[in-house]
């Protein structure tokens, strides 16, 4: 009975969005594919919107849209990052479903996005999902090993 207090629960993070699953160190921009923003993966995305990858409160949300921070109910600290110097874009091309401070759960709307604007007028689409404090968290983070996501379905990060 008193056994459960060492043994923390994991936390599931969903896919935010449709798409193809590739590692972090892939990712056409070495912020990200050096790990400086924190341990992750990226989507590819395919179509469709951008959702709630766990249980928790939106804690950023960039002027430009184009980028969400989440801290999960366990204290995960979890950013979306659409698109590559979609910062340029000026917030055009994303309409946004959640503001800073609102609770949210997996699968819930956090962004719509015109992926058809975005590939002609970003870098690129590729879609970072890093844990950014993943360095002082100490936590093991497991990715999957899935090449597909189904926003708020495939499990990609395990905590």
């Amino acid at each position: 009975m008193g056994f459960k207090l060492f043994k923390k629960e994991k936390t599931s993070i969903y896919a935010p969005v449709q798409g193809e699953i590739i590692p972090i160190t892939d990712v056409p921009d070495p912020v990200f594919s050096q790990k400086m923003m924190g341990e992750g993966l990226a989507i590819i995305p395919e179509q469709g919107n951008i959702y709630a990858p766990v249980n928790g409160k939106v804690i950023l949300v960039a002027s430009t849209k184009h980028a969400i921070g989440i801290r999960a109910e366990d204290g995960t600290e979890i950013l979306i990052h659409v698109g590559l110097e979609t910062v340029a874009l000026n917030g055009v091309g994303f309409e946004l479903a959640v503001q800073e401070g609102d609770k949210i759960k997996p699968g819930q709307l956090l962004l719509e996005v015109d992926w058809d604007y975005l590939k002609e007028h970003a870098k690129s689409i590729v879609t970072p999902v890093v844990i950014t404090n993943s360095a002082e968290s100490g936590r093991q983070i497991s990715l999957t090993e899935e090449k597909r996501s189904v926003a708020g379905e495939t499990v990609i990060m395990t905590i």
